[in-house]
């Protein structure tokens, strides 16, 4: 049976609602993010057929990534820290060295593996490339599929 994205898109409202709608067999696919999947794909009740990070995420190993099948294919979830533009700069030092610290702490990176993150360790101004390089990406999708705000 082929997936039917029609009705998954008439029934996601919201990522639990079409997490919801997968889990029932009211629709047939979704991408969704790890962390909310993950305990649903460990108990068995929805299959991964990819995930959508450029490479493979340890958490799934056996899982492929989108981009095996499709080159340069890339579209994760991500999170970070941010603090008001003007922020003096050793404040946004101190944040990026305990936030760095915590992190790097055995216990919250497995932690973070667990529920489906990837930690990324970097400096301040890592954080600002990837935010200008993410922005710049789907700006490009949202130009190219002519996307409009409703």
């Amino acid at each position: 049976m082929a997936p039917d994205f029609t009705s998954l898109s008439r029934i996601a409202g919201s990522f639990s609602a079409a997490l919801t709608a997968v889990l029932s067999g009211q629709a047939d696919v979704y991408f969704v993010a790890s962390s909310s999947s993950l305990a649903f794909i460990k108990a068995g009740k929805v299959r991964p057929l990819a995930v959508t990070t450029a490479m493979r995420w340890s958490g799934l190993p056996e899982v492929p990534a989108v981009a095996e099948t499709v080159p340069g294919y890339e579209a994760s979830v991500w999170f970070g820290v941010g603090a008001p533009k003007n922020t003096p700069a050793e404040i946004i030092d101190k944040l990026g060295r305990e936030i760095n610290a915590a992190l790097s702490d055995p216990a919250v990176s497995a932690r973070l593996t667990e529920i489906g993150g990837t930690v990324m360790i970097g400096s301040p101004a890592d954080f600002s490339k990837l935010i200008v390089e993410e922005t710049e990406k789907w700006a490009k999708v949202i130009k190219f599929a002519n996307i409009k705000v409703e």
